[in-house]
C-alpha cells in the first residue's frame, strides 16, 4: 500500500503532474478515448519527458508496484486497478527528414499532427482509419494501415525506438542494438517497455483517390457478393473494406443516415481519378447508392474514408483473422447480423489483407497474420442496456465464423484480453515463445501486467 511519502519520492523524481484519485488532474490525466473504460491506478504520472517516464518505472520496480502506459486511450480495452498509471501524452517531438523519408515522433503524437508535417513534403506514414489515434501505441501493436496492401504494416516499417524497461532504463534500440527485443517490440504491444519516441520510414505521395459508397442494407448479400469478385481484380495500391453499419441517431453519423442499417464500402488507391473510377466501377453499379464520396482527395481529409467517430464513445469490440470469406462465410454473417435481423453491433467490418501486409518488412518482427486473408472486426456500444445483446452477438459472430478462421488475431482488434490462451492467440505459437522468453528476461516481476499482457517462462525446478 502506498504511503504519503511514496507519493512525495515519485514527485521529487520527476517533472511532470503526480496525481491520486483525490487529485483535481486525476480524471483528465487517466480519462480513455474509449468511454467504457475508467482507470483506476493507485497514483497516475503525466510525464513531461522521457526521464520522467524512466523515473517513474524506476520508482515502481523498486516498490514492486504494477505499471501500465496510457496516451490516447484508443485501445483501452480493459480498466487499469491500482499500480502505478504513467500518461506519455505530453511527450509531442515530431521531426521529419524529407531526405530520408524518415518521422521521429515522441509517445503522444497523434498521426493527424504528424501528417500535417510530413504531407507538405509529399511524404506520409503508415496510419490507421482515424488519424486521431496515436502514433506509438497504434505501431508497437502491429499498426493496420489504410494502405496496408501496398506498403504493409506500420511495425514493418521501424527503425529505432527509445523504451524504458521495467528496470527503469531508458534503452535506444533498433535492429542492431537489442535486436531480439527491438523485433519483439515491432507487434508485441509493449510487453516490455515504455517507448518514449519511434523512427520510422516514411512513403512518398502522389496523387490520392478515397472515399466510400454506402448502399442500402436491404442489398447486403448482393453488395457482399459483388466485393468478393471484386477484390481479385484490385492492384496492391488499392486498399478497400466493407462494412455492415447500424448506425445511431448520433451527431458523429450524417443526418441521411441516423438511425439505418447500411453497408458501407471503403476504398483508398494510390492513383489519378481516371484510374481509381476504372478501379471502382463494378462496385458503382451494385445496388442503388445511398453516397458515394469516392473520389480524388487531399490526403489531409484520409479520415473521411472511414468515418470513425472523432469523439470518445463507450465501446466493446472483438475481431478474427479469416482464411477465407467465401459465399458460405457470407452467408453465416448475415444469418446473425444481415437486414432483418436483431443484431446489436455498430459496426461489423470485413478488411481484406494480402499484398504487402503478407510479405513482411526488410526486419524480423513479431507481427501476425500474414498467412490470413481477411480481418473481421466487430464493435458495439458498451452501455448498460444493450451491453449483454452486444457481448452475446461479438461471441455468437466469432463462433459463426471460426471454421473460416486462422485461430488468430491482430493484437490491436484483439477486443478485451481473456485467459493466456485467448492473449497468446494475438501471435504465432513461435513468436509468443519468444516473447515469453524476453518477457522473463525484460520484466521478470511483471510489472507490466495490464492490458494485452503475457507472461514470461516459469523459472525451472
Amino acid at each position: 500500500m502506498l504511503v504519503n511519502d511514496d507519493i512525495h519520492a515519485l514527485s521529487a523524481a520527476v517533472g511532470g503532474i503526480v496525481a491520486v484519485p483525490d487529485s483535481p488532474e486525476f480524471a483528465e490525466e487517466t480519462f480513455a478515448f474509449n468511454a467504457a473504460t475508467v482507470h483506476r491506478p493507485d497514483v497516475v504520472l503525466g510525464a513531461a519527458d522521457a526521464q520522467d517516464v524512466a523515473a517513474g518505472v524506476k520508482w515502481a520496480a523498486e516498490r514492486r508496484i504494477p505499471v501500465s502506459v496510457q496516451s490516447t486511450g484508443h485501445g483501452a480495452e480493459s480498466a487499469v486497478d491500482g499500480g502505478l498509471l504513467i500518461n506519455t501524452r505530453r511527450l509531442q517531438e515530431l521531426q521529419i527528414d524529407p531526405v530520408e523519408r524518415t518521422a521521429r515522433v515522441g509517445a503522444g503524437v497523434k498521426w493527424r499532427h504528424l501528417l500535417e508535417a510530413s504531407v507538405p513534403h509529399g511524404l506520409i506514414g503508415l496510419h490507421g482509419s482515424s488519424t486521431d489515434v496515436g502514433v506509438v501505441g497504434y505501431t508497437v501493436g502491429g499498426g493496420l494501415p489504410v494502405l496496408g496492401r501496398a506498403h504493409g504494416f506500420a511495425a514493418d516499417h521501424v527503425r529505432s525506438m527509445e523504451v524504458v524497461t521495467a528496470d527503469g532504463v531508458l534503452r535506444r534500440i533498433d535492429a542492431e542494438a537489442e535486436a531480439e527485443l527491438f523485433a519483439l517490440m515491432c507487434g508485441g504491444k509493449g510487453n516490455f517497455g515504455i517507448v518514449t519516441a519511434l523512427e520510422f520510414n516514411l512513403f512518398p505521395l502522389g496523387e490520392f483517390y478515397g472515399g466510400g459508397i454506402i448502399y442500402p442494407g436491404a442489398d447486403a448479400a448482393a453488395i457482399l457478393a459483388a466485393f468478393r469478385e471484386w477484390l481479385p481484380t484490385l492492384p496492391e495500391a488499392a486498399s478497400p473494406s466493407i462494412s455492415l453499419l447500424r448506425l445511431p441517431d448520433m451527431d458523429f453519423v450524417p443526418a441521411p443516415l441516423r438511425g439505418q442499417f447500411v453497408v458501407h464500402l471503403r476504398f483508398a488507391f494510390l492513383g489519378n481519378r481516371e484510374d481509381g473510377d476504372a478501379l471502382l466501377a463494378p462496385m458503382r453499379t451494385v445496388s442503388s447508392p445511398l453516397m458515394d464520396t469516392a473520389g480524388p482527395m487531399s490526403y489531409l481529409d484520409v479520415d473521411q474514408i472511414h468515418m470513425d467517430p472523432a469523439d470518445p464513445l463507450p465501446f466493446t469490440d472483438g475481431g478474427a483473422l479469416l482464411k477465407e470469406f467465401g459465399e458460405e462465410a457470407a452467408g453465416e454473417l448475415l444469418r446473425l447480423a444481415g437486414d432483418g435481423t436483431d443484431c446489436p453491433l455498430l459496426l461489423i467490418e470485413i478488411r481484406p489483407l494480402g499484398g504487402a501486409l503478407s510479405r513482411g518488412g526488410v526486419l524480423p518482427d513479431a507481427v501476425s497474420g500474414r498467412d490470413a486473408a481477411f480481418l473481421l472486426f466487430l464493435l458495439g456500444f458498451k452501455l448498460p442496456p444493450v451491453l449483454p445483446a452486444v457481448t452475446e452477438s461479438i461471441r455468437a459472430i466469432l463462433a459463426a465464423m471460426a471454421p473460416y478462421s486462422t485461430g488468430y488475431t491482430l493484437v490491436n482488434f484483439h477486443g478485451e484480453p481473456g485467459d493466456e490462451a485467448d492473449r497468446a492467440r494475438a501471435w504465432s505459437p513461435a513468436v509468443y515463445e519468444r516473447m515469453r522468453a524476453a518477457k522473463s528476461s525484460y520484466d521478470p516481476g511483471n510489472l507490466l501486467r495490464f492490458g494485452h499482457a503475457i507472461t514470461g517462462v516459469p523459472p525451472a525446478g
